[in-house]
């Protein structure tokens, strides 16, 4: 089975036969001991700091269908490397660029995106209010704002009640959440612990989603909730918005939670606060942990795998874009 690998510290990535062979460097520029990954296992690796590597490798990683995806040092997404889109299909991008095009058949999707994700933020505050968390209030004004979801006409009024939404979710954590806290959500930089690992786990969540997306015969640079970008894959970011409640967010209450990671597991740079490398690993065991966790599919009436929910998200709006059948977001029922 295929998995995802992360590379934390500078060093060389090079092909050696069947292999990658990973030569990790000290400060000093001396070089430690390799580590080599059968190109067999590897889905994707997540390279955090600068690596050296030559067109060579990327044409070896290219022709294995391996993706890579880029970190800076502060822990930001840079990029992505993907192999060729052998699976796009003109009637699928003309389906796209048409439900992109018409304002009504783009408001249906962009809705459901939101809807999917104000759900399962209900959701989750619902699982901590009925384990002694007073959360009732955090959710009537979240179901009150997603009463308003079918009357949006517009897309920037539809992101503007998703921010509503989301305000409100986030100051519901600072009471699921027993020694974190956060005033405000921030990003750039994150001024705190929990919002620096919200901003990791969410690029995380889009990685994971636009490596599904690459998958399929989707294309990644046309969205609907999000405005197409020149330099992004924005109908990850449509997807990831039903996710990061169940992946991202679940995964954070559990490692704060059960101190996992601590206070003392975070570094301050720069008036910017990131993850040690240790709690970054810790949090990404925890979010891989999450991925290959089962439930029961309703429908499909087998277990299937959050991971595999992820594509099967991506199926739904490929009939939706084809006119098979009317999507409708994944709503957390267990």
């Amino acid at each position: 089975m295929k998995k995802s690998y992360y590379l934390f510290n500078p060093g060389r990535l090079s092909r050696n036969d069947n292999t990658l062979k990973f030569t990790p460097v000290d400060d000093s520029g001396k070089e430690q001991k390799p580590r080599f990954l059968p190109v067999e296992q590897v889905d994707q690796l997540f390279i955090f700091g600068s690596v050296d590597a030559n067109s060579a490798l990327y044409n070896f990683l290219g022709k294995h269908e391996i993706a890579v995806h880029f970190f800076d040092y502060y822990e930001n997404y840079t990029g992505s490397f993907l192999s060729k889109d052998y699976l796009l299909a003109g009637r699928m991008l003309i389906s796209q660029t048409a439900h992109y095009n018409s304002n009504k058949k783009r408001m249906v999707l962009a809705r459901k995106f939101i809807e999917g994700a104000a759900w399962n933020m209900i959701k989750n505050l619902k699982y901590y209010h009925n384990r002694g968390k007073d959360l009732e209030d955090f959710i009537l004004k979240i179901e009150t704002f997603a009463k308003s979801i079918p009357d949006t006409l517009r897309v920037d009024e539809l992101m503007g009640l998703e921010g509503n939404i989301r305000q409100v979710y986030y100051k519901a954590f600072n009471h699921i959440l027993n020694d974190f806290g956060m005033e405000n959500r921030n990003k750039q930089p994150p001024t705190d612990p929990l919002n620096a690992m919200i901003s990791f786990g969410n690029m995380m969540c889009y990685a994971q989603v636009l490596r599904t997306l690459h998958q399929t015969q989707l294309n990644p640079t046309i969205s609907y909730l999000h405005t197409p970008g020149e330099r992004r894959y924005s109908l990850a970011l449509d997807l990831a918005e039903i996710f990061k409640p169940i992946l991202v967010d679940r995964v954070i209450f559990k490692v704060l939670n059960k101190k996992i990671i601590q206070e003392s597991d975070f570094d301050k740079k720069l008036n910017s606060i990131i993850l040690k490398d240790k709690a970054r690993m810790k949090y990404i065991e925890a979010f891989e942990s999450r991925l290959t966790e089962t439930i029961m599919h309703r429908s499909l009436g087998k277990s299937v795998s959050y991971k595999h929910l992820i594509k099967l998200e991506a199926y739904k709006i490929q009939k939706h874009l084809l006119e098979m059948e009317t999507y409708e977001p994944l709503k957390i029922w267990w």
